[in-house]
């Protein structure tokens, strides 16, 4: 690609700071470098159109995780590593409100809630019985009970009459998340290229070499914030993770408010207005889902639309109106790898699913490792 003398200088030339990836974790890095380095030269460069991974295409969930996912956490980490990872997304929800306001971003906190299937008694009971334990353990987070027990009121079929509840958990818009922490940046003056995929790098010592698919350029520093698609630029413990969404059109009547959780995680649903958002069902083709190419399967998209019709509205006229996926990253741990690759490389990666409330305080704290 030929630039003119105007676009190099302007755009590519002396750049301090250049972090590829423009989702929550990468604007978010960006702004708090810019707190950091007023006078510096910041330049961030997303592959896509619009940011690639989830950012935009999640289900809006600003949530720390259900009771089962965290009773699953503590088979891979103790009490004290789990205790802490809800620290740092309850920390992260608390900073994002704090830094673009809940009017902004549409945030709501009608609570969440987790489902379960009549079918697995035993795994209802599971939970129930570890409500305390998880209470006590997360009560330094929350100076309060973080679950209870209610009652279905939402006309939810083929599910157990009791779900399990938190009243810290809400939805956002995550559309106008995006653009209000793209307006930020812009704000900011900090320079964000679309359509501009980082291929390599190499750390020479004093800069680094960025190869583009456009471009080769120079920078004094490189932070890596592409979640789900680091495994093309580095070598950790973070791989994709397809989730794939639908959207119902309008409801009549919708009763339903909330986010909810199901089978661990795996599935969960919302309402948007007056509309049905439900993603999920990667626990169906694990291996066939750990991948960077968007798109939806039939045996996916059946189960969410047999789980529509039977348990999230049943007997309820609907129609699916859209469908899509994103790409989260996820490892054999859910804490976030934030670390210094090199001299002049850092990552802030692995958002474990759950990147609305752990991207803008993973962004800072990539930003805080370099002076």
């Amino acid at each position: 690609m030929q630039f003119s003398y105007w676009e190099k200088t302007e755009w590519i030339s002396d750049i301090d700071f250049t972090i590829t990836g423009s989702g929550i974790t990468g604007l978010n890095c960006a702004l708090a470098l810019r707190e950091k380095h007023p006078k510096s030269k910041i330049l961030v460069l997303e592959k896509g159109l619009l940011p690639q991974g989830a950012s935009t295409k999640n289900a809006g969930f600003a949530c720390f995780g259900s009771i089962s996912e965290l009773l699953d956490d503590l088979n891979t980490s103790t009490e004290e590593e789990m205790v802490n990872l809800v620290k740092k997304r309850w920390k992260g929800l608390e900073l994002l409100r704090e830094n673009l306001g809940d009017k902004t971003m549409d945030y709501l906190r009608y609570g969440g809630q987790e489902l379960f299937l009549k079918n697995d008694p035993e795994f209802f009971e599971t939970c129930m019985d570890n409500i305390n334990r998880i209470n006590n353990l997360l009560r330094p987070v929350f100076n309060d009970d973080a679950f209870s027990v209610k009652k279905n009121v939402f006309g939810l079929g083929e599910i157990q009459d009791r779900y399990i509840f938190t009243p810290f958990e809400g939805q956002i818009n995550t559309g106008k998340m995006m653009q209000a922490l793209l307006k930020h940046c812009a704000e900011k003056d900090i320079h964000l290229l679309n359509a501009t995929e980082v291929l390599d790098f190499e750390d020479t010592g004093n800069k680094v070499t960025v190869k583009t698919d456009h471009f080769e350029f120079f920078t004094k520093k490189l932070f890596i914030a592409t979640n789900g698609f680091s495994s093309n630029l580095i070598q950790e413990d973070v791989f994709p993770a397809r989730a794939q969404v639908l959207i119902t059109k309008p409801i009549e009547n919708l009763k339903i408010k909330g986010t909810f959780h199901l089978e661990k995680g795996y599935y969960y649903f919302r309402n948007v207005g007056n509309r049905i958002l439900f993603g999920g069902g990667r626990n169906l083709d694990i291996t066939g889902e750990t991948t960077i190419t968007f798109g939806e399967t039939k045996i996916i998209q059946d189960r969410l639309e047999h789980i529509l019709k039977t348990v999230i509205l049943p007997g309820i006229p609907h129609e699916t109106e859209q469908r899509w996926s994103g790409i989260m990253g996820v490892g054999k741990q859910k804490n976030p790898i934030v670390k210094q690759l090199s001299d002049n490389v850092y990552c802030g990666v692995r958002l474990g699913g759950i990147g609305i409330a752990i991207g803008t305080w993973t962004g800072k704290e990539l930003a805080a490792l370099t002076d």
